[in-house]
Order: C-alpha cells, then structure tokens, then sequence
C-alpha cells in the first residue's frame, strides 16, 4: 500500500464511518474539519480528503471496525510506515498478531510478521514488542539480521 491507496481507502470509507458513529453530514464535516460541500464531494467520489484528511480520520477514528476492517489492525503503524518509509521506536506492546498478522521469519528472540489487509512488515521481540515496522520488505529483513547478530 502507498498513500495513495491509503486514501482512497479513506475516501471511499468516509460515509460508512459517519453512519458507523451516526453522524450527520454537518457533524461528521466539523469534526474532521472540511466543509459540508467537501464531505458530500468526497463521499460521491468526486474529490478526495487528501493525506492530512486520511490520517486526521484514521487518528479521531481509530477505533472504527470499518477503519479496523479496511486497514487491518494498527492504525497507527499503517500512518507512520507511510509517513517514514522506515520507523523505529521504542519497544511498543502488542497482542502478538492474533488477528491481522502471518509469521514470515522467527529467529532468535525476534519474529517478522506482515499484516493481512495493509501488507506492512514488523519485527517483534520475544515479548511481542513492536521493535520496528515498514513496508519495505528488504529493510525488515535487513534490520532482523541486524537484531539476531547483535542479540537485540
């Protein structure tokens, strides 16, 4: 995915999203911060909320099963894989990929992972801490071998 799926994901979920939350049009637009001409423009398909509006609904939204079915999981990570190629932070918790995720390499403590929906990579520690995420596949495998040789 780049962002220009992203968005369209975004675009197209817009409406479902408000009638998830039961928002009218005049709600649903002040709260993503667009007018209601833009939301009706967007929800007809006939313009787009762009990259700030996509993460601005993804951020205020997160908890969305639509958003949740769509994008497969962590919004978060999808948002910032997008916004940084490449991101690291520190260890983050997670449930381990009960859901969104397939085990592609185990090794040592550490474990790549690629999300179901969105595609995007991650390394997980021996704790199911989130060490880093991208949709770069050759830098996730990269950055494991980085972690095996260096024991972490």
């Amino acid at each position: 995915m780049d962002r220009s799926e992203f968005i369209k994901k975004i675009d197209s979920k817009l409406r479902l999203i408000r009638n998830e939350n039961d928002f009218t049009q005049d709600k649903m637009a002040e709260i993503i911060g667009v007018s209601k001409k833009t939301l009706v423009q967007i929800e007809k398909g006939r313009t787009s909320i762009g990259w700030t509006g996509a993460v601005a609904v993804c951020t205020i939204f997160k908890d969305s099963e639509i958003l949740q079915m769509t994008l497969g999981g962590d919004l978060q990570d999808i948002i910032l894989s997008l916004a940084f190629d490449k991101y690291e932070e520190s260890y983050k918790n997670t449930m381990g990929g009960k859901i969104w995720w397939n085990d592609i390499d185990i090794r040592d403590d550490f474990k790549i992972q690629q999300n179901l929906v969105s595609k995007h990579f991650r390394i997980l520690d021996n704790k199911n801490r989130r060490v880093c995420f991208s949709f770069d596949e050759q830098y996730i495998k990269k950055r494991l071998e980085e972690l095996c040789e260096n024991g972490g």
